[in-house]
């Protein structure tokens, strides 16, 4: 006597193995709560995996970290072992040091494991496409990867220069003993805004794919969309000065202009794909609902004319 077979709920248990989906895409509810758990485990998992590498290359990422600082004049920064190329950062409290570094793992975690957790991002999306546009999962991991580490670079880049303005600004004499704390809260934050500011036009991209914002509503709102942009960076940089703004608006409009683009030549070839579709489903004897205004009979009116 052979036992039933036992049939698993589709979705139901955490699985490191992709959901099984059916052929269109769908999903029920509780299916996409499913979907969304083990993609969020999946993602915070190669975060603490990149968290534990930057713990043994915490040492090198500070000094990273501390370059904009040390590249000041020597008169304006403190130096408490008289080494005129040295510079330090204070802090006060005991558990300053720890949770320092847990701060600086946390940040290098997101981005060295950032290939993995926007993958999972993208598969999570990927239900509402066709086969076909599901193949540039790899186009998108490695766009999405390189607009991040490129907005944290150019915020390194500003960093560097504008942090000088900003402690000369004090004027001579003064002397810029920064606490560790809020010197790498600052500097984190700048890489952090500029990296994620930098993935928005990405989510235009998706968007218009999955067919939420079309071409034609983008080109309505781009006037309003770049003055949000313009709004955007003078909330979200940390110095507030004109400088880091515009430092950040100038790339994203351009980016938003190239997201604008993109979605003119999806939205094109997507009409075209769905006219080719549309008239091979017709038979040879069925004629075509759409009619050339040139070929239409005139008029006994207009033939006399």
């Amino acid at each position: 006597m052979t036992s039933p077979t036992r049939t698993r709920k589709r979705g139901t248990p955490w699985s490191w193995r992709r959901t099984p989906r059916n052929s269109d895409g769908t999903m029920t509810l509780i299916e996409h709560l499913y979907e969304l758990r083990n993609r969020l485990v999946k993602a915070v998992f190669f975060i603490v995996i990149g968290m534990i590498v930057a713990w043994f290359l915490y040492d090198h990422i500070l000094k990273i970290l501390e370059h904009p600082y040390c590249s000041l004049p020597a008169k304006h920064r403190l130096q408490t072992s008289g080494d005129k190329k040295g510079c330090d950062l204070i802090f006060t409290g005991p558990l300053d040091g720890f949770l320092i570094r847990l701060k600086v793992m946390l940040v290098a975690g997101i981005v060295m494991a950032s290939p993995f957790w926007l993958y999972q991002l993208w598969a999570f999306v990927t239900p509402g496409l066709k086969k076909k546009e599901r193949k540039i999962t790899v186009t998108f991991v490695i766009s999405s990867s390189v607009l991040f580490i490129g907005g944290a670079a150019l915020a390194y880049f500003v960093l560097t220069k504008g942090l000088r303005v900003l402690i000369e600004s004090a004027g001579s004499g003064t002397v810029a003993a920064l606490a560790v704390t809020s010197y790498l809260r600052f500097v984190l934050a700048m890489l952090t805004i500029f990296g994620v500011s930098f993935e928005v036009p990405l989510l235009i991209v998706m968007l218009n794919m999955v067919g939420i914002l079309t071409f034609e509503r983008l080109k309505k709102m781009q006037r309003i969309l770049i003055f949000g942009i313009f709004a955007f960076a003078a909330v979200v940089t940390p110095s507030q000065d004109p400088f880091t703004m515009l430092a950040l608006a100038v790339p994203m409009v351009i980016l938003f202009e190239g997201a604008v683009l993109v979605a003119w030549r999806h939205d094109k070839r997507k009409a075209a794909r769905q006219d080719k579709e549309f008239f091979h489903n017709l038979s040879d004897d069925e004629a075509s609902p759409l009619e050339d205004p040139v070929d239409e009979p005139q008029s006994v009116d207009e033939t006399n004319r």
